[in-house]
């Protein structure tokens, strides 16, 4: 059992990437009190390069695709809400405050979760990508009742300034207030902006 843990993080990384590198990005903001659980893709897969064979290739891992969607949707919902079941249940009772965090391909995943959970989320950070059309913004209780926070590099290709104003107005036209973060860079996770977020978490935790 985990003691002494005030925040607990969920990060759930992007398309082709598998979650014992990604947690690697968070290494700067780990501290005693805050538990960073990297769940993994459900589905694992050969990421090509070409002139390599499976053999030297490295794997990858994605959340979902076009070809059974809806079922990838459904199962990634059970599995992330057993996972904050089973963590919650080590933790014997605490009540540590609960960032959620979706890099590209993860934040479509982290946006689904949030339109379907029964888990209290306090913070969501969107970072590289964009709240997916078909959620619904009207009928997400746990994405609406979390501080969102939008991040992406200037050079970003999957959140360009274009995709992060649509974005604004939509969730601006259903009531949702959320910020935006920029930083210089492309697609990527910035330790300056992670360590600024990890701060803020903690500063509103002991408000």
């Amino acid at each position: 059992p985990h003691s002494g843990i005030r925040e607990l993080w969920f990060v759930c990384h992007g398309y082709g990437q598998l979650a014992g590198r990604f947690i690697r990005h968070f290494e700067s903001i780990a501290a005693q009190e805050r538990l960073i659980v990297a769940p993994e893709a459900l589905s694992r897969f050969y990421v090509e390069t070409p002139g390599k064979t499976h053999a030297d290739t490295h794997v990858g891992a994605s959340w979902m695709t076009r070809e059974d969607r809806l079922s990838d949707i459904e199962d990634n919902v059970e599995y992330l809400d057993a996972l904050h079941a089973h963590i919650m249940t080590s933790l014997g009772g605490a009540s540590p405050s609960f960032t959620v965090l979706g890099f590209s391909q993860g934040v479509a995943t982290v946006a689904r979760w949030l339109e379907r959970t029964r888990v209290h989320v306090d913070r969501a950070l969107f970072w590289g990508s964009t709240i997916p059309p078909d959620v619904d913004l009207a009928a997400a209780p746990a994405l609406r009742a979390a501080r969102l926070t939008a991040i992406a590099g200037t050079a970003d290709e999957h959140a360009t300034p274009e995709m992060l104003m649509a974005q604004d107005a939509r969730l601006t036209a259903n009531g949702i207030a959320y910020e935006r973060v920029s930083f210089n860079g492309s697609h990527r996770i910035d330790r300056a902006i992670l360590s600024r977020l990890a701060e803020d978490v903690g500063s509103t935790r002991d408000a």
